[in-house]
C-alpha cells in the first residue's frame, strides 16, 4: 500500500498538468493507495483557495477520493461526517475537527460561524462559542 501526498491527488482531481496527471493516474490505479486526513484536508483547500472550486465541487472531489476502489482512507467514519456536515454548509476543516472529536464532551471555539453552523447541524459534541472579556 502506498499513501500519497496531497499534489498527487490535486494533479488527479485537477488534470492541470497532463503530464504528472497521468502519472498519479497510474500509481492511483495500480493501488491500493492509503490517504490521510490530512491529505484530504490540505486538498480541500487547495481546491478551494488556489484552483477556485466551489463548495459542491469540492464536495464532489473528496467524495470521489474517498470511494475509489484500493482506497484505506484514514479515520473514514470521520471523513465521511466531516462529508456530509461540509454538504450541510460547514467548513470542511470544522467539520473534520469536529467528527474526529466526538467522544469529547464538546467542542470550544472563538469562531462564531462554526459555532452557529455546527448548532444548526446538531453536529455532536456540540459547539460552544467562547467570550473574551473586553
Amino acid at each position: 500500500m502506498k499513501a500519497i501526498d496531497t499534489n498527487v491527488l490535486v494533479r488527479v482531481l485537477t488534470r492541470d498538468d497532463a503530464a504528472q496527471a497521468a502519472v498519479a493516474v497510474a500509481e492511483i490505479r495500480d493501488g491500493p493507495i492509503y490517504l490521510t486526513a490530512t491529505v484530504l484536508l490540505e486538498t480541500e483547500w487547495v481546491l478551494r483557495h488556489a484552483y477556485q472550486f466551489d463548495r459542491e465541487q469540492v464536495g464532489r472531489a473528496l467524495l470521489a477520493t474517498v470511494s475509489l476502489d484500493g482506497a484505506t482512507i484514514d479515520d473514514e467514519a470521520a471523513v465521511r461526517v466531516a462529508l456530509r456536515r461540509h454538504a450541510a454548509g460547514m467548513d470542511f476543516a470544522d467539520a473534520l475537527h469536529l467528527a474526529r472529536v466526538e467522544k469529547a464532551d464538546e467542542f470550544i471555539t472563538f469562531d462564531m460561524h462554526f459555532a452557529r453552523v455546527a448548532a444548526e447541524a446538531g453536529a455532536k459534541p456540540p459547539v460552544r462559542l467562547l467570550k473574551a472579556e473586553t
